[in-house]
């Protein structure tokens, strides 16, 4: 499956406004873009930190009785 890296790129801005499996959805996509050499360095570095970002944020919220983080 190609996607657009600009897809994946804003798809990981809205991790927080979907719910868990198309969260999960979006950073399978941005690891196989990630993964993808003919996808430009400069797509990859930045999709690369937004993934970060949203990990961190996710390792920040406070977790509750259903979540499995």
């Amino acid at each position: 499956m190609h996607v657009s890296p600009q897809m994946v790129y804003d798809n990981l801005d809205s991790l927080e406004q979907v719910d868990v499996v198309r969260s999960a959805f979006y950073r399978e996509l941005a690891q196989a873009v990630l993964a993808d050499s003919k996808v430009s360095l400069p797509w990859r570095e930045a999709i690369a930190d937004r993934l970060n970002q949203a990990n961190h944020r996710l390792a920040l919220r406070t977790v509750s009785g259903n979540d499995s983080y």
